[in-house]
C-alpha cells in the first residue's frame, strides 16, 4: 500500500507540474498533503510533517544556498568568471580548449548554481568557439558535464549539501570523495563523449547557437576585470576552507572531530562547516570583488539582493522537496522500502542510486529527486551501516540520470545550442546519464577501499 500511494503521489506531482503547469513548490505541497492522507497520517499531523520537512530542509541550507548565490553573483558581476575562463583558454591554447573549458566550468560551477553557471558560461563558450574556429558543441558538452558534476556531487551546492544533512554525512567528506568521483565522470562525459556525439549527431555540431535566449549580455574589458588568482581564490574559498578541515581531521584526528577537542580542533572544525565557510567566503568576496575594486557599498548590496531574488523560488522548491520527503518518512514509506529490501543482497548504495534514478526520470528536478530518495534510503542506510558520505554521492549520481523534457536543464541546453529535441536527447540526456553511471561505479569502487 505505501508503494501504491508513492506511485500515485509521483503521478499527481507530474500531472500538476506538466499538465496543469502549477508552480513546482505549490505542486509539492499539494502532493505532500494528498500523499499524507493516502498514507493514513492523522490529518492534524500532516501540516506538522510538512512544516518539519520544510524547516529541517532549509535550516543550514538557506545560509549555504543564499550566501553561495551572493558569492557567485559577486564574482560574475565583477568580471571574475570572465577572467577565469579567458585566462585558462589563453594558457591551454587551441589544442587543449576542451580541458580549459572543463577547468573553467569546474571552478566557476563550484561557486555558482547550475542555471546561473550555464547562463554565465554560454556566451563565453560561444565567443571562444568562434574565435578558435571550432563548433560550439565541441566546447558545450564539456562545459555542461563539468557544471553537472559540481551540481550533483560537490558541496556547497544545495543538493549534495541537503542530502548530507538528511543522511547525517560530513560535508567535508562528501566534498573529498566527491572530487575523486567527479574527475573521471567529467572526463568521460565531457571530452570523451564529445567524440562519440559528433558521430551520432553530426548536425548538432553545425549549429551556431542562440544567444538571444540569454537576454542582454554584460560585456567586460579584460584589463578591467579582477586578476586571475584572486578570482579563482574567491570562487574556491568555501571549498578551500572545507578542504583544510578535511585534511586536518584526516591527518590528526582520524577523520573525525575528537570527543574532547582542543581549541585548534574546534576552530578548524568550525570554519569547515558549510554555513560558516560560506559566511567567511561571502565576506571575502564582498571585499575582493567589491570594495577592493572601488565599488560602493550600495552597488555591492544591489548585486547581493539580485542574487537572492534569483534563488528565492528555488529555495522554496527545495523546501517543498523536504516536505514531500518528511511526509513519506512519517507515513512509513521509508520503513516499507527497508522491509522490501531487507532480504535482498543488493547494495544499499545501488538501491539509493536506483531510487534516485527513478525519481529523477519521473520528477525532472535533480534536487527534488535526491531529497526524496535520501529520505527513503535513510532507514536502510542506518541498518546496513553504510558510509553516509558514499550514500550521498550514490543518491547524487542517480539524481543526474536521464534528464529529459521535464527538466529545466534540458530546455536550457536545447535553447542555447539551438538543437532539436532528438539532438538534445542524444547529447544532453546521454551525457547526464554517463555522469550518473560513472558516478555510481566510482562510489562502489570507493566503498571497497574505505
Amino acid at each position: 500500500m505505501p508503494f501504491l500511494v508513492l506511485v500515485l503521489g509521483i503521478a499527481l506531482l507530474l500531472f500538476l507540474i506538466i499538465k496543469v503547469k502549477l508552480n513546482t513548490f505549490v505542486s509539492l505541497v499539494v502532493t505532500s498533503i494528498a500523499v499524507g492522507v493516502g498514507l493514513g497520517i492523522p490529518m492534524t499531523k500532516i501540516a506538522t510533517s510538512i512544516q518539519d520537512g520544510i524547516g529541517s530542509q532549509l535550516g543550514e541550507l538557506s545560509i549555504v544556498f543564499g550566501f553561495g548565490a551572493m558569492l557567485g553573483r559577486l564574482v560574475a558581476d565583477a568580471g571574475g568568471a570572465y577572467r577565469i575562463a579567458h585566462t585558462l583558454i589563453q594558457k591551454f591554447g587551441k589544442k587543449r580548449l576542451q580541458l580549459a573549458i572543463v577547468l573553467a566550468s569546474f571552478i566557476i560551477g563550484i561557486a555558482l548554481f547550475f542555471e546561473v553557471g550555464m547562463v554565465l558560461l554560454v556566451p563565453i563558450v560561444f565567443a571562444i568557439a568562434i574565435e578558435a574556429g571550432v563548433s560550439i558543441m565541441y566546447l558545450g558538452i564539456p562545459m555542461a558535464a563539468a557544471l553537472s558534476v559540481t551540481h550533483g556531487f560537490l558541496p556547497p551546492h544545495p543538493a549534495p549539501t541537503a542530502i548530507s544533512a538528511v543522511l547525517g554525512a560530513s560535508a567535508v567528506h562528501v566534498l573529498l570523495y566527491g572530487i575523486i568521483v567527479a574527475i573521471p565522470a567529467v572526463i568521460i562525459a565531457g571530452p570523451l563523449y564529445t567524440k562519440v556525439a559528433k558521430k551520432i549527431v553530426p548536425d548538432a555540431f553545425d549549429r551556431t547557437g542562440n544567444l538571444s535566449a540569454l537576454g542582454p549580455q554584460k560585456e567586460f574589458k579584460l584589463e578591467e576585470t579582477p586578476g586571475f588568482g584572486i578570482s579563482v581564490l574567491t570562487s574556491l574559498f568555501p571549498v578551500l576552507l572545507m578542504a583544510i578541515t578535511t585534511i586536518y581531521q584526516l591527518l590528526f584526528n582520524g577523520g573525525h572531530l575528537p570527543k574532547n577537542p582542543t581549541t585548534l580542533d574546534s576552530i578548524i572544525a568550525f570554519i569547515g562547516t558549510p554555513a560558516i565557510s560560506m559566511t567567511i567566503s561571502l565576506l571575502i568576496a564582498m571585499y575582493t570583488m567589491g570594495w577592493a575594486r572601488r565599488f560602493k557599498t550600495p552597488q555591492i548590496m544591489h548585486t547581493v539582493e539580485e542574487a537572492v531574488k534569483s534563488i528565492a523560488m528555488l529555495l522554496l522548491v527545495i523546501g517543498g522537496g523536504g516536505a514531500f520527503k518528511q511526509v513519506l518518512i512519517d507515513g512509513g514509506v521509508g520503513d516499507a522500502v527497508m522491509n522490501l529490501f531487507s532480504g535482498t543482497n543488493m547494495s544499499p548504495l545501488i538501491l539509493g542510486w536506483l531510487i534516485a534514478v527513478v525519481l529523477r526520470i519521473a520528477l525532472g528536478s535533480a534536487t527534488v529527486a535526491s531529497l526524496t530518495a535520501a529520505g527513503l534510503v535513510l532507514p536502510l542506510m542506518q541498518s546496513a551501516g553504510v558510509n553516509p558520505a558514499l550514500m550521498v554521492l550514490a543518491v547524487g549520481a542517480g539524481s543526474l540520470a536521464a534528464s529529459h523534457v521535464n527538466d529545466a536543464g534540458f530546455w536550457m541546453f536545447r535553447e542555447y545550442f539551438d538543437l532539436t529535441i532528438k539532438e538534445t536527447l542524444l547529447t544532453w540526456t546521454v551525457l547526464e546519464t554517463v555522469i550518473s553511471v560513472v558516478g555510481i561505479i566510482g562510489v562502489l569502487l570507493l566503498s571497497l577501499v574505505l
